[in-house]
Order: structure tokens, then sequence, then C-alpha cells
């Protein structure tokens, strides 16, 4: 196995502790757009590391009518009102961030979120400046998760090639496309929005691809780099 010259990070769920926020939101959002009832439960379970654009594609063709026009920009104008109370670093990850900086490895993100969510995100939690640079958006590819093309584009910024990148992701999604593109996928299931199913989920990220899985981002660096199970 080659060494690892770069990580490449799912945002939500990941780096920040979000996807909770983004489930109540997004499940308020949907009815009152009169596009059905649909719990955060059934969302988690349907729509996890799918961006906004396909969600709300799959909600209209069952509604049998598209979703309002500024759906996209309430749901995110409500979201970024609670980061800005809310919004938290998953435990464990600044420290984790220091240390691959330490020892010269790569970082990147790759989010299916939107740029502007990415964007206001990382200034919510002071990591702006961090993936100034390396922070990228299924906007930027035609293709989301689980196709590879959102951490091909990642790796082809930082210069390093794909079998050279480890990824850390919370949903199947995102570790099939981490295989379809030839890197490391490792997952994990330490966010808030996993309580009571982490073993369940766990499965679900191994069946996907994941060679090991971690609940504590304290435990991630040797999972990441060197291959430890």
């Amino acid at each position: 196995m080659p060494d690892i010259k770069a990580v490449v990070f799912d945002l939500d769920g990941c780096l920040v502790d979000s996807e909770g926020h983004a489930l109540d939101v997004l499940a308020d959002e949907l009815r009152l757009a009169g596009m059905g009832d649909m719990t955060v439960e059934a969302l988690r379970e349907r729509f996890l590391g799918i961006s906004l654009a396909r969600i709300t594609e799959h909600v209209a063709e069952r509604a049998c009518r598209p979703c309002p026009e500024d759906f996209a920009h309430r749901f995110e104008t409500r979201l970024f009102a609670r980061f800005r109370d809310e919004l938290r670093l998953i435990e464990g990850v600044p420290d984790l961030l220091a240390t691959l900086e330490a020892r010269g490895i790569a970082t990147a993100i790759a989010t299916g979120s939107s740029l502007r969510r990415l964007r206001v995100t990382l200034d919510c939690v002071g990591l702006g400046e961090h993936f100034r640079d390396t922070g990228f958006s299924a906007d930027q590819v035609e293709h989301g998760k689980p196709a590879p093309d959102l951490f091909l584009l990642a790796a082809d910024r930082l210069g390093i090639a794909p079998s050279e990148c480890a990824v850390m992701e919370d949903s199947p999604l995102g570790i099939a496309g981490a295989v379809a593109a030839g890197m490391r996928p490792v997952g994990f299931v330490g966010g808030s929005h996993l309580s009571g199913i982490r073993d369940t989920h766990a499965t679900r990220l191994r069946d996907a691809g994941a060679v090991t899985i971690r609940s504590n981002a304290a435990d991630l660096l040797g999972a990441l780099l060197d291959g430890t199970s």
C-alpha cells in the first residue's frame, strides 16, 4: 500500500457536527412547502450524503410537482442561522488537523453541500483559512457522490495521486465514491446524527467498501495514514 500523502474529508458529520441540524431544518422546510411529511429518521436513512439538489428532485418526483424556486435558498438561510448559534466541530478534529499539518500531510474537503454552504460552515467553526484553497463542492463537478468525480477533483487540485489519498466519510455514498476514485476509504460514525444507529450504520459503511470504521476522531490518525484497522 502506498504512503498516504493527503486526507480528503467529508464535511458534514465528519469535520462538523452539522447533520442533525440539517435534517431538522430540511424536514421542516419540506413540510412548509407541502412536499409531504418526511421524518428526520426517513431523511437520514434515504438521503445522507446526497446533495440538496438531488433530494429536492426526488421529493418533487414523489409529490408530482416541483419544489418552490426559492426552496434551496430558504433552507440554507434557516440552516445558517442555526449554525451561527449552535454549530460545533466534531470533538478531536482540531488536534487531528494539527497533527496532519505537522506531518506534512495535505488536507482537502469533498462535500455534497453547495459552495455557499461550504464557505459559511467553515467560517462558522473557524476553518475558513485552513481550507481556503482546498474545499471542494459537488457544485463543481458533473456527478456527485457516489461518483468519484469530486474526490478526483480534490486529488487533482492537491497534485497528489488518488492512490496516495485517504478519505474520511460518514455516508455509504461517500465511501462508494472514495472506492471508485481509488482512495483509502475510512468510515466515521462519531456524529451526533448517528446516535442510536452507530453499529447498523457502521455495517452499511463496511458494505459500501470502508476498510475500517472509527467513532472517535482521536482514533483516526492510524486508520487514515497507516492502515491500522
